[in-house]
């Protein structure tokens, strides 16, 4: 895809290069996924800090009650669903490990990974990959709203696609050293200029090769 190698070059020359620098905390990372589901970073950073302010230790959260959590990490939204989800998955962690920790997975391959936390409840694809990337710095591509958004106006995937399919087509086209970093930096275009509605076209550094673009002034 010579578009997507341009796309790449484009956004690092644009904001610079990112280097990942994975944390090994996967329990941390999947909990603070999780947090951010249907709410923005600050309120997802918000609902983590207090959460680890009321329970020091993964072992205080597992025994807590699931309106104590609640209560912690309730600027998040959804604090009801979110509590039983985190205390669900603990209590499977201990159960099946014998400790409050996933170190096992990096010991796994990247599928066997993937597909462990796939079966945990109220975990899907982006948020699989999205603790294998930030916490084992793992060769995968997750794919949020605003990188479906951009993508898609793009042309790199097809308008009318799953965010299954389109995590399929971009893990297998984008370059494994480059994953982390476009990721970055297609959501901090999301947030800063391609919004859902009213788009900085003129602001855009992919603008010569956005098809929506191209389409809003050829019918203009």
């Amino acid at each position: 895809m010579d578009k997507l190698v341009w796309v790449i070059s484009r956004l690092e020359s644009h904001y610079g290069e990112v280097r990942n620098r994975p944390d090994g905390d996967i329990i941390g990372q999947l909990v603070r996924t999780i947090l951010s589901q249907n709410t923005n970073d600050t309120n997802r950073d918000r609902a983590y800090a207090s959460l680890c302010n009321r329970f020091p230790s993964w072992e205080d959260v597992l025994l807590a009650r699931p309106e104590e959590l609640a209560a912690a990490i309730r600027v998040g939204g959804l604090a009801n669903i979110k509590s039983s989800r985190i205390i669900q998955i603990l209590q499977t962690i201990q159960k099946q490990n014998g400790v409050l920790n996933l170190d096992s997975l990096s010991r796994l391959s990247t599928e066997e990974a993937t597909n462990y936390l796939l079966h945990f409840n109220g975990v899907g694809l982006k948020t699989a990959y999205c603790v294998l990337l930030f916490g084992l710095g793992l060769p995968v591509f997750p794919v949020d709203t605003h990188i479906m958004r951009v993508v898609r106006r793009l042309g790199l995937i097809p308008r009318k696609i799953s965010s299954e399919k389109a995590h399929q087509i971009l893990n297998q086209h984008v370059p494994h050293e480059k994953m982390y970093s476009l990721h970055v930096h297609l959501i901090r275009l999301g947030r800063e200029l391609c919004h859902p509605r009213s788009p900085q076209h003129d602001a855009c550094p992919l603008t010569p090769v956005c098809e929506e673009y191209k389409e809003v002034h050829e019918n203009a």
